[in-house]
């Protein structure tokens, strides 16, 4: 196993799949602008049910519930980096949770095994 990388934080946003933002789905709106922001990675998960604070049940079983589900946008960088995007969040999400997490990132590579050049510590790895 290769050795830990550095600390992070994992900034995590739930939302309802039919979220949007100027008629575009918000959790396209959130990874386009993390992007933009220079943050190390960005991520879409969409759940297969769960509910929120609604308490109404969003689920893939019923076919009239299934075009509402769940989705989390999952984002990773160093704790400066994604601090300094939730201004950005504050404006787009109304509805929705958002959560910080400590974490420690073991690999950060690209498709090709290569270092990416924009190390989330802001070094270079190597």
């Amino acid at each position: 196993m290769t050795s830990p990388i550095g600390r992070a934080l994992r900034l995590t946003v739930y939302l309802d799949e039919d979220d949007t933002w100027h008629h575009r789905p918000l959790y396209s709106e959130i990874v386009h602008r993390a992007h933009a922001a220079g943050l190390a990675g960005a991520s879409v998960f969409r759940g297969i049910e769960g509910y929120g604070a609604s308490s109404r049940i969003h689920t893939s079983r019923l076919l009239s519930l299934s075009e509402d589900l769940p989705v989390a946008v999952v984002v990773v960088d160093t704790e400066e980096r994604v601090r300094a995007f939730l201004p950005q969040l504050g404006e787009l999400v109304g509805d929705g949770l958002v959560t910080l997490e400590e974490c420690e990132i073991v690999t950060y590579a690209g498709r090709a095994g290569h270092a990416d050049q924009a190390d989330p510590k802001g070094e270079n790895s190597s």
